[in-house]
């Protein structure tokens, strides 16, 4: 990438959109974490308001989860960490469909919340191992 002034031309590489530290899968997993404790309040109550408040709330955080798991994957992973890790590409699109329709936006049972949290794991131990070459 080339950054102009009116002087000079400056040339800056990364390999993502900005100097590394401001993405982690942290933030996907403290949602996580979150769906997966609605999930948990949601069958612990006969209460139909604070029912249906646990899961407008969980298919919010669910939400983010997405979000934050496809801004790791269009934005910080590169083509040289899916060469090095050929399954990254699945496990992303497993763990967004998991976060999505097909698991814990339709599902109030934490088993689902814990399969988005065992993909979060793996992505995030993908993750740091490519911190830790860079």
């Amino acid at each position: 990438m080339r950054l102009f002034s009116l002087f000079s031309a400056v040339e800056a590489t990364a390999h993502c959109d900005l100097p590394c530290g401001v993405y982690d899968p942290a933030q996907a997993r403290i949602e996580a974490e979150s769906v997966k404790a609605l999930q948990e309040k949601y069958q612990g109550s006969d209460d139909e308001v604070f029912r249906t408040r646990a899961l407008i709330i969980k298919e919010q955080r669910a939400e983010l989860v997405k979000h934050h798991l496809w801004v790791l994957w269009t934005d910080y992973f590169k083509p040289p960490h899916f060469e090095k890790y050929p399954q990254l590409h699945e496990l992303f699109n497993k763990a967004t469909k998991q976060a999505g329709a097909s698991g814990t936006k339709q599902s109030v049972d934490p088993a689902e919340g814990q399969k988005l949290l065992d993909y979060i794991a793996e992505i995030d131990k993908i993750f740091w191992e490519t911190k830790a070459a860079a």
